[in-house]
């Protein structure tokens, strides 16, 4: 038996009217109240008891109900449309005209359609299956829109180790080892090191209306590569041309030699500056720098230097920083303990230590050596950060955020301040142009200074609301990321003492207990503390 919704049908005998109800059939919805009353006071029938028209409602079965006196006339078959909010869906629903009224054709459906503004994706199989088999208070999708094609991203595929995983390894008595990091990327003549698949772009869609739904703009990639390298004809391979070191730097593959440091970086050898990688087979002294678009690895301590590196920094031993020392890497920073020193890594930061440091990492900072422990300082990561022990018995003041890489919140915070600045510019510019305006609108006229003032006024207020709108959605992307950071979460494997502060994405809270074996995250707009 095939299902059927519930519905109610008008009879108009002479000046009178009476409502007919039809219950549902099979697995079909009953007869909704709300919609029912709606279409009756649609058609002028208010005056019958709603209380007994509930009652008989909910029955189930075949009722009739007087509606009282009426004009005697009849009316035809309607029909309702309701677009979704995306403008994706048109849907449709009928109620039946009285006994003896109308039904619409197809040519009256569609005019409708036409009259609701709905002229793209109309189904003609879904008309004409109404009008062979009319089924009332049942949804009809007349009409759905034709999504985007979001095209393809040029793609490149390279035939070397793009993110090597330096995470030192452990021995067996639980110490890290920080001397076996194999980091080199060796190449021979003749390699092939990159394929470019090129872009295909994206075509509109149309939503119900018939109005455009513009597509993303796809990526377009590009081969980017240095020295010693060599593109094919078609341009969409490289090729070494030597042996060396492949390393990809800002999508740019550069092949080069390793500049090689046999003992400290101090006077005998100056700041160091180079174009590929740098390995320091001694320390870096105090007041000295390295600079490299490569990897840095130094098998001793850096001390109160300068370390800037387009890749990875590698310190097998690691920082004594002297609150001067600056390790800034685009990539990865693996040290055996950071100590009075800034470190900022575009990667993650993996070391035994910090004690009264500042370490920044776009992705996590681990500290998970036998101690593993953060004492003072600052620590920021995009992702989470892990250690054994968090702050100090002794009080030391330690402050550890998560959820928002650290160069995007610093945007976030620059964007926030300027927002502010240009909607106080413009809340001062609006009453001093409209008091111009308003002086013209009277019929007088401005003279010529007083004019081009007024013209300048009215260029910085468009610019500035030009900038405005830009720098929101930005702000707002970055908002969103603030607040949707799912992954952002602090780990503590033995103990957190009190005074320790957390902050996650836009909420923070200071540990007032030590905890042992715990994990903050949010959760329902608040840090919640769960045991590990």
């Amino acid at each position: 038996m095939e299902s059927r919704n519930g519905y109610i049908q008008v009879e108009i005998k002479g000046k009178m009217a009476v409502c007919h109800i039809f219950p549902a059939v099979g697995d079909g919805d009953p007869v909704d109240f709300v919609e029912a009353e709606a279409f009756l006071s649609a058609h002028s029938f208010g005056s019958y008891d709603k209380t007994k028209f509930r009652q008989k409602l909910s029955t189930g079965e075949e009722e009739t109900l007087a509606l009282g006196l009426c004009d005697g006339l009849e009316f035809s078959e309607s029909m309702t449309i309701k677009v979704s909010l995306d403008r994706m869906r048109a849907v449709c629903r009928f109620m039946p005209p009285t006994m003896n009224g109308n039904l619409m054709t197809a040519q009256d459906i569609l005019a409708q359609l036409d009259k609701k503004g709905i002229k793209f994706g109309i189904n003609q199989d879904a008309i004409l299956d109404f009008m062979g088999n009319r089924r009332y208070a049942f949804d009809y999708l007349f009409a759905v829109g034709r999504q985007p094609d979001l095209g393809r991203d040029g793609k490149i595929e390279y035939f070397f180790n793009t993110n090597p995983n330096l995470r030192p390894a452990y021995n067996e008595d639980g110490s890290v080892d920080y001397h076996n990091l194999n980091m080199i990327n060796r190449v021979n003549e003749g390699d092939l090191l990159a394929r470019l698949t090129p872009e295909i772009p994206g075509q509109p869609g149309k939503d119900v209306y018939g109005k455009d739904i513009p597509t993303r703009k796809v990526n377009a990639k590009y081969l980017r590569y240095g020295a010693n390298i060599r593109i094919s004809d078609d341009k969409t391979e490289l090729y070494s041309e030597v042996q060396g070191h492949v390393k990809l730097i800002d999508e740019q593959v550069f092949v080069s030699d390793v500049y090689e440091v046999p003992a400290d970086v101090d006077n005998s050898t100056g700041n160091i500056e180079f174009p590929g990688n740098v390995h320091v087979a001694g320390n870096v002294r105090g007041g000295f720098s390295i600079i490299a678009q490569g990897d840095v690895i130094v098998d001793g301590v850096v001390e109160d230097a300068m370390i800037q590196a387009g890749g990875q920094v590698i310190i097998k031993r690691g920082i004594h920083g002297q609150q001067r020392g600056i390790v800034d890497a685009q990539g990865n920073v693996i040290c055996q303990f950071i100590e009075n020193a800034k470190v900022y890594s575009g990667g993650y930061v993996e070391t035994g230590s910090v004690i009264f440091s500042e370490v920044n990492a776009s992705k996590d900072v681990i500290v998970n050596d036998h101690k593993g422990f953060i004492a003072g300082g600052v620590i920021r990561a995009g992702g989470k950060v892990e250690s054994n022990i968090l702050g100090s018995s002794m009080g030391a003041i330690t402050r550890v955020e998560v959820g928002m890489a650290p160069e995007k919140k610093e945007q976030y915070m620059i964007l926030q301040r300027d927002i502010s600045a240009k909607n106080q510019r413009i809340n001062k510019l609006n009453p001093i142009i409209k008091n111009y305006q308003d002086y013209m609108a009277s019929g007088k006229q401005l003279d010529e200074k007083t004019g081009a003032y007024l013209n300048k006024l009215m260029d910085e207020l468009g610019n500035i609301r030009n900038e405005l709108q830009k720098e929101r959605e930005v702000f707002n992307s970055l908002h969103q990321e603030l607040l949707n950071s799912q992954h952002a979460r602090v780990v503590v494997r033995r103990d957190v003492y009190p005074g320790v502060t957390i902050v996650i994405s836009d909420v923070a809270m200071t540990v007032k207990d030590k905890r042992s074996f715990c994990e903050f995250v949010k959760a329902q707009g608040e840090i919640q503390i769960s045991n590990l």
